[in-house]
């Protein structure tokens, strides 16, 4: 028996995948920022940010920037981003609850910056998936109770661990070898196992899936 109960949860927030998204500031420096309210659609993504964020004003004036996919064993350096913002002076709401300035992001997670091939944001080079973007449409989002935007990236290039393809394949990511890192109710997770086999999968892609199983190291 399903025993259900009414509740309004503290955070309304199941789980996506952490993006950490490079942008340039307005002196040509690198920002770099942990995010996960995202989703992909077809060739495009959708950012959900405070608008107040030092991202998002980067995004907004540059039009671009790299949205970095961190696999599961990036956490400790997800995790050095944490409570740090590219905005100097802090903005009070920030510093209340223990946000300090941080020029150097790439420097303070111990990540490397990479250039990029068509935007003006640097790759990082230890994330298995780099998405070169465009800023394609801002809009609002839950105006009543803040200053949430949600931005439309398109993205225009992809750059992937070839450890990640389907042997034999140029375009063919495997599921079973990335292991995104996944931010749940404030909490970092991994990926368990496959479940089971989707019918989905080869009626999508058309590919035989007769391959061995190997161990995954992502």
């Amino acid at each position: 028996m399903y025993m259900h109960t009414a509740i309004t949860p503290k955070i309304l927030y199941f789980g996506t995948p952490v993006v950490l998204i490079s942008t340039r500031n307005e002196d040509s420096s690198p920002n770099l920022a942990p995010m996960s309210s995202v989703w992909w659609l077809n060739q495009s993504c959708m950012l959900g940010m405070s608008g107040r964020s030092k991202t998002v004003e980067n995004l907004l004036r540059e039009g671009q920037g790299v949205l970095n996919l961190p696999s599961a064993d990036l956490v400790g350096a997800v995790d050095q981003l944490a409570l740090t913002t590219g905005r100097d002076p802090v903005p009070d709401y920030k510093e209340k609850i223990g946000y300090r300035y941080e020029a150097d992001k790439f420097g303070i997670a111990g990540l490397t910056p990479l250039p990029a091939d068509l935007v003006n944001a640097p790759l990082v080079a230890e994330c298995p998936i780099q998405l070169e973007a465009y800023v394609k449409q801002v809009h609002a989002f839950d105006e009543e109770h803040g200053t949430i935007k949600a931005i439309e990236m398109s993205i225009a290039r992809v750059h992937i661990d070839e450890y990640l393809l389907v042997p034999g394949t140029e375009n063919y990511i495997d599921p079973e070898r990335w292991n995104p890192l996944i931010m749940s109710f404030c909490e970092f997770f991994g990926l368990s196992g496959k479940l089971h086999h989707s019918r989905l999968e080869a009626a999508f892609y058309g590919l035989p899936r007769n391959r061995q199983a190997q161990e995954i190291k992502v």
